[in-house]
């Protein structure tokens, strides 16, 4: 630990990120990467504008971005924030909406980048147990003194609240903003879009790293009440006010042109999700219902941990967090049909060797 480093950063816990492997021919099913490759209008689109333009520095509002956003989502442009991702745009929302002296709000089994956050910010939280069958509670997210932070579909395991209950919460907290991770909205689950224009303390966060095939190009956004916009771009100049490179803006912008490729390849997701559901239970497996484009599952009988290692050891890489309530489980990214197909091959031997052990 070096003796410059600030106290804020030796005392962090950091996130830590799924597994990248620099060789071998891995099954990369960890870090929830869409399979598919994104839409061909946006490697045409980047090709194109790979040009003179890049002499010059972006534009820091994202206005091209952020109108075809608007027209995709029917909102006013000034409703809409972009950023490098959506993990910045929350790094931002931390900024702008939450203060130290009053604990904001999150599940005990969520996004682990929450309680980074808070903990670099100096934000005290709270965090509120998922149901037995990890679902999200509702009223213990009402009257929070500080904000609350919902992952809808969650992460890591998958489950999807509906909107009646979203909403409830966004209305037992008036005073504070609500904020709900969309990350993985487009794979089953509703998005909370449609109380914008109801809730003025509403922020919904999304990206295009899953459902568009956009991890690689690092583009999130935000949308809300136009104040809340304005507090998002006020964290934002702040501390850099170019977060989005010029490809990056023209590729986003195509890939909300070509809903055709989207649907189809999301489509895909969701119906090899199924299938490979249905199969995991036959195994004999727990599995969270999920909505996003991954699952949660556990076998009681084998730990997690060793069937991780089989997997792994077979080419395949699975996510294993090592904390309480969920040590048992592996989240499995959906791959195409072929890797899932495969994936099942492992597992049908792991558990049919544990029966005869």
């Amino acid at each position: 630990m070096s003796k410059y480093w600030s106290n804020s950063i030796k005392s962090v816990e950091t996130y830590v990120p799924g597994e990248q492997p620099k060789g071998g021919n891995f099954i990369k099913l960890n870090t929830n990467e869409n399979p598919y490759p994104p839409s061909p209008a946006v490697a045409e689109a980047i090709r194109c504008a790979a040009d003179e333009r890049l002499r010059r520095y972006p534009d820091p509002s994202c206005d091209s971005f952020r109108e075809a956003l608007a027209g995709y989502y029917k909102l006013d442009k000034n409703q809409i924030f972009a950023g490098n991702g959506s993990d910045e745009i929350l790094a931002f929302a931390w900024k702008a909406f939450f203060e130290p002296g009053k604990p904001i709000m999150f599940a005990d089994v969520t996004y682990s980048f929450y309680p980074v956050y808070c903990k670099i910010n100096s934000i005290d939280f709270e965090t509120v147990p998922l149901n037995d069958d990890f679902t999200m509670p509702v009223e213990p997210f009402f009257g929070s003194r500080g904000g609350v932070v919902i992952a809808n579909p969650n992460a890591p395991t998958g489950s999807c609240m509906e909107l009646e209950d979203i909403e409830r919460i966004i209305k037992n907290n008036p005073e504070n903003v609500v904020l709900i991770d969309e990350a993985y909205i487009d794979f089953g689950g509703k998005s909370a879009l449609e109380l914008i224009e109801r809730h003025e303390n509403l922020l919904v966060v999304q990206t295009l790293s899953k459902a568009r095939s956009l991890a690689g190009l690092r583009v999130g956004f935000a949308m809300g009440d136009k104040d809340l916009i304005t507090g998002l771009e006020k964290a934002r100049d702040s501390f850099n006010s170019y977060t989005l490179d010029t490809l990056a803006l023209i590729g986003a912008a195509a890939a909300f042109e070509d809903e055709e490729y989207f649907l189809g390849t999301r489509n895909s997701i969701i119906r090899t999700r199924g299938e490979f559901t249905d199969e995991l239970r036959k195994l004999g497996f727990d599995v969270v219902e999920s909505k996003a484009n991954f699952v949660f599952a556990s076998k009681k009988d084998i730990p997690a941990l060793k069937i991780f290692k089989k997997l792994r050891e077979n080419g395949i890489l699975v996510r294993h967090f090592d904390k309480p309530r969920i040590s048992n489980y592996l989240r499995i990214t959906i791959g195409t049909p072929e890797q899932m197909k495969e994936t099942l091959q492992v597992l049908k031997k792991l558990t049919q060797n544990h029966i005869d052990e």
